[in-house]
């Protein structure tokens, strides 16, 4: 079977089963215009509630999670990943977080189980993207056995930047729960040196395939880039860590990853105003799975508006 036909909304969409230890299908597929998406969880991050804004009064940000129906002192992250088929390349935007036994994350790193449930074969993978390199983007290709069953010749397109930052990476701004730097440093460190030979390095913006376009957005990390599909009048972007559940009414809140919190909250800006203008797509690394929705201007905030589920 073609991975065409695998990844065709009709067969992933609609008849996809769900793993026997797993109540729901943990991928969702969309079309834009000839492109194919597939969104796949990676699972979910149990973080502090503070790391989702640590520039605010506690009580402000326990108003906001009783007002969503969540508890006030862990917040699950969702982990989103995206396969892209466009042309005869197969993509894949971000690779999850893997496994580090001692961040003690259980519920995350599904990536490579999950892709196997969507008949993705790793070999069939022609480039991976990657937003930037926080270990939950990239620790899914640092799973023992991974490295050996991608193509040999695969590409993965990063900013110069962001592999710049990491050869000696500034964490003065940031708000992490303890371990965290430490776990992000020696994965990046790792990652770089595994696969720095399959490195395709671009400045701002590079077409990665057909209607595929990666481009730098600085902020969260000097190069965190986002990525937008275009075909046949649909349009779609995979946002990263530019955009978080709490960031449409709190555009302004600082988030605990991000290494430049003024610039990220100017990135989260203008790509929420971009989106609220143009209507199109979005999916965003931890919006809640499958993620695909779209923004709206409310007043000098924005809200999200989820899709309805095409089932």
């Amino acid at each position: 079977m073609n991975l065409e036909t695998k990844m065709s909304l009709d067969n992933t969409a609609h008849t996809g089963r769900p793993r026997l230890d797993e109540l729901v299908p943990s991928r969702y597929a969309v079309r834009v215009g000839e492109i194919e998406v597939l969104v796949v969880s990676d699972g979910v991050l149990p973080l502090p509630t503070a790391m989702l804004g640590h520039n605010i009064d506690p009580s402000v940000r326990a108003t906001w999670l009783k007002d969503m129906f969540l508890p006030v002192d862990a917040f699950d992250w969702a982990l989103n990943v995206v396969v892209v088929r466009s042309g005869d390349q197969t993509i894949l935007l971000d690779a999850g977080l893997g496994i580090d036994p001692d961040l003690h994350l259980p519920r995350a790193g599904q990536l490579i189980k999950r892709l196997e449930a969507a008949g993705i074969d790793l070999a069939s993978v022609t480039d991976v993207v990657l937003t930037h390199m926080h270990m939950d983007h990239i620790g899914g290709l640092l799973v023992d056995g991974v490295k050996d069953q991608l193509r040999p010749d695969l590409r993965i397109h990063v900013a110069a930047a962001e592999v710049k930052f990491w050869e000696a990476p500034d964490f003065s701004r940031v708000s992490m729960p303890p371990g965290f730097p430490d776990a992000l440093r020696a994965t990046a460190k790792r990652f770089a040196k595994e696969y720095r030979s399959h490195f395709r390095l671009f400045e701002d913006e590079y077409e990665v395939a057909p209607g595929v376009v990666v481009h730098r957005t600085g902020g969260h990390t000097p190069g965190h880039s986002v990525i937008r599909l275009a075909s046949g009048g649909d349009r779609l972007m995979f946002a990263g860590d530019a955009v978080f559940a709490v960031g449409f009414e709190h555009p302004d809140w600082y988030n605990g990853f991000e290494h430049d919190p003024e610039e990220a909250v100017r990135v989260r800006l203008r790509l929420l105003r971009e989106l609220a203008d143009t209507g199109e797509q979005l999916v965003a690394t931890h919006l809640p799975f499958p993620s695909v929705g779209r923004v709206a201007a409310d007043g000098d905030a924005f809200r999200w508006v989820a899709a309805f589920w095409d089932y």
